[in-house]
């Protein structure tokens, strides 16, 4: 039987806080108020001074959990290392910034932190003794166009097998089962001039069970056919990026379902009919309930970055919409 709880990231209502739309309290109370189990924060986004916030800054993230008994469920970290112009960090001043990272998220009352992608496998076993002293569990996110073939991730995935610590698992993008080419994407590059038979070749490769990363891999690169399409620059930009949108089977998860420790369920629109245009969110419920799947599942909106320009942002009503769907789905299946 599983145990599959919903969140929701933040990030989903960066726009709200960004242009001071919404507090930080008021979106939590918001989420609260429609039902939302739990939260997703990215300290670098909303919580000031990360990862040294000042005790008034504690203060005031504590007063928002008490009013709004909000269970605050994983942070998003970032390892920056071009803090300055002339050198990246060394690896000593890496493991520093993650351990006051570490330490700021157990303070928060969190015991969740999700990597970004292409973390160095190295950071690891340094932080081991921090991570059991502070009983924090740190997961590298699997993102499309950065999945599981990619040597970076290879790389941790070992370095993570040999330490065979409880406490640094994985966190999964579910970008890498797309379905179809999220059709906000494709809307917003042709509203700025891109070829709309780009997007349609990119759409029949989704047709045929692939996508564009294992595409471009079969064929050695771009084939001629796809660099024909590619005529201004809104075509080229998305041409570099169409290979992040994958395709792959539920089952590229077999493997890895001891570590994987919480989930990102991209949302990029949600449609009229009350589904996610991309992706199968209840065919991987079925699949995650099959594996006695015990984590929370965290809506991650990104369809307000291709809002055309003159239509409303509608964050709110999406994120509400696709948290509506996850609950119905796992009503139908867990019961």
């Amino acid at each position: 039987m599983s145990r599959i709880k919903t969140c929701v990231s933040l990030y989903s209502l960066q726009d709200e806080y960004l242009n001071k739309r919404m507090t930080l309290r008021e979106i939590v109370k918001f989420l609260k108020d429609n039902g939302v189990e739990g939260i997703e924060i990215l300290p670098d986004q909303m919580i000031h001074g990360a990862p040294d916030p000042s005790e008034d800054t504690f203060a005031e993230w504590d007063s928002i959990l008490e009013e709004t008994g909000m269970t605050p469920v994983i942070a998003d970290v970032f390892l920056n290392t071009n803090l300055y112009d002339n050198r990246i960090l060394t690896k000593k001043e890496c493991v520093d910034l993650l351990t006051r990272e570490i330490r700021m998220t157990s303070r928060l009352g969190i015991k969740l932190i999700r990597l970004v992608s292409m973390t160095p496998a190295w950071v690891l076993e340094p932080l081991v003794p921090v991570l059991e002293k502070y009983e924090m569990t740190i997961t590298l996110e699997i993102h499309a166009g950065m999945a599981f073939d990619i040597p970076q991730t290879q790389a941790f995935i070992e370095e993570m097998k040999r330490l065979n610590c409880p406490y640094i698992g994985l966190t999964i993008d579910t970008g890498i089962f797309c379905r179809k080419l999220p059709r906000v994407v494709a809307n917003y590059n042709i509203s700025i001039g891109s070829n709309p038979a780009l997007y349609d070749y990119v759409n029949e490769r989704f047709a045929e069970g692939t996508d564009m990363k294992q595409y471009f891999a079969a064929k050695g690169g771009w084939p001629d056919d796809f660099k024909a399409l590619v005529k201004n620059e809104p075509d080229n930009f998305f041409a570099h990026t169409s290979d992040g949108y994958e395709n792959l089977p539920y089952s590229v998860l077999d493997e890895y379902m001891p570590y994987i420790k919480h989930f990102h369920f991209k949302l990029f629109e949600m449609t009229e009919e009350g589904v996610e245009y991309s992706m199968d969110y209840r065919g991987l419920l079925e699949y995650l309930h099959e594996k006695e799947y015990d984590g929370y599942v965290s809506t991650e909106y990104e369809g307000n970055r291709f809002t055309i320009a003159g239509q409303p942002m509608r964050e709110k009503e999406q994120v509400l919409a696709h948290q509506a769907y996850i609950r119905k789905c796992l009503k139908e299946i867990q019961g």
